[in-house]
């Protein structure tokens, strides 16, 4: 019955215009918003931007307030499995029941907005709002906002963040942020607002530069990664790896985080400053390291690198541009050591494709390429004709349903040419998009988190 009444809501708001098509204006949100008393200004925010890494730090960011005792609201996008994913309270997606009690709160308004625009309220828009109203019932003691697209015009900026976080910025989305690397720049810098601190990823020299002209105009206080805070130092551990961290307040040491990569160190970084920020520490005061360690050992980031299986080990990841996708191959590279590694892609076609399989190559060595249940997704065929010509002939497989996908990709990375040689030592790494990760992970009997 709940589920029915869920697909019920989501049904009603897959009317409208979805996630990859917007037309970039604050006024629709603010004019609901409005409608429903302004919740987003009853609670402090932590809003997080940047091209990769929001989801995870945003995650690493709740689980820190957690720890330290605070009530926390979550938003998130997009989701991997189911939609409450998205709407996170005290750690956890919101209930469903909850969920739909919320659209229907905000349902009535939405037909008043509709009305004074030519363009109608889109889905995310709705779903802001939502997210800000369950804020606000809870209540919660902080709100952690991932911004969806961009920055200054993505709906979630109608807050005015006590801490913002830009995490590093790269080419992506290029239809609505543009080709230009500075200019994608400005626009995330616009979560940047009067009086908030800054908390800013190491950079390419003139996004940085864009970047502290905003913190400059806006006079905003700066945190810089590499500079006032960043990673101390990592070593690879079962299940993760063993980070130092210095912060704003001194060195938070023998952390461990059960997430791979030198990119999910940085971003354990940036949460920690951030968080830091929030409190007001400094050099003489510092969070409580225990709950620090306790915050960034159970921290859940579905989807990131994420094991399903072992023997042949299996993971996920969503990387879905170049950017990402460098990144896992780094950690493929610099934490396994597989005998065979065999990558499952699934793509959108709308993406860097070419660039998202140049920077897997050098550790997948197998590739089966597949599709996903997004109109978006690309063609298995058309996907295949892209991997040869960066893989070869004789290293790409295709397969057009997922699940036929992963089980070739097992097949092939427990075959071995010495019959003497033990199978174990394979892998599989399921990635390409955040769709293909999510629908892997219900492949795999795995609970939205």
């Amino acid at each position: 019955m709940v589920l029915e009444e869920l697909r019920q809501v989501e049904s009603e708001l897959d009317t409208r215009w979805p996630e990859t098509k917007i037309e970039p204006s604050l006024v629709r949100i603010s004019a609901l918003a409005h409608l429903l008393g302004d919740p987003q200004r009853t609670y402090p925010v932590v809003q997080i931007a940047g091209t990769n890494g929001k989801s995870s730090t945003t995650r690493m960011i709740d689980a820190l307030f957690t720890r330290l005792g605070l009530r926390t609201g979550r938003y998130t996008s997009p989701h991997l499995q189911l939609v409450t994913e998205r709407i996170g309270l005290d750690g956890a997606p919101i209930d469903p029941v909850r969920y739909v009690e919320v659209y229907r709160d905000v349902e009535p308004l939405l037909a008043m907005v509709d009305g004074k625009s030519e363009v109608p309220l889109t889905k995310f828009e709705v779903l802001t709002a939502m997210a800000y109203s369950a804020f606000a019932d809870a209540p919660v003691d902080v709100a952690v906002v991932e911004t969806g697209l961009g920055g200054s015009w993505d709906a979630t900026s109608i807050v005015e963040p006590r801490v913002a976080v830009v995490g590093p910025v790269g080419i992506d989305h290029v239809e609505y942020l543009g080709p230009d690397l500075l200019g994608i720049a400005r626009e995330k810098a616009g979560i940047i607002k009067p009086g908030s601190i800054a908390v800013l990823a190491e950079q390419d020299p003139g996004v940085a530069r864009v970047l502290l002209e905003r913190c400059a105009e806006m006079d905003a206080t700066v945190a810089r990664q590499g500079m006032e805070f960043g990673v101390h130092h990592r070593d690879v551990a079962v299940g993760g790896q063993m980070v130092a961290i210095q912060g704003l307040g001194g060195v938070y040491d023998e952390i461990f985080l059960p997430l791979h990569g030198a990119h999910q160190a940085d971003n354990a970084a940036r949460a920690l400053a951030a968080v830091e920020a929030f409190f007001g520490a400094g050099a003489d005061r510092r969070l409580d390291i225990d709950a620090v360690r306790e915050a960034f050992a159970t921290v859940v980031v579905p989807g990131r690198m994420e094991r399903m299986r072992t023997a042949p080990s299996v993971f996920i990841d969503a990387a879905h541009n170049p950017h990402g996708a460098a990144a896992l191959a780094a950690a493929l590279d610099a934490e396994f050591e597989f005998r065979r590694l065999v990558g499952v892609v699934g793509v959108m076609a709308d993406k860097d494709v070419a660039g998202i399989l140049t920077a897997l190559e050098p550790v997948f060595s197998d590739l089966v390429v597949t599709t996903n249940s997004s109109p978006r997704a690309m063609d298995p065929d058309l996907l295949a004709g892209l991997a040869v010509d960066v893989f070869g002939d004789e290293r790409v497989t295709v397969a057009p349903r997922l699940d036929d996908a992963v089980e070739t990709a097992v097949g092939i990375a427990e075959e071995t040419d010495d019959p003497n040689e033990p199978v174990s030592g394979g892998g599989v790494v399921i990635t390409g998009s955040v769709v293909t990760a999510g629908e892997a992970r219900t492949l795999f009997g795995k609970e939205p988190a």
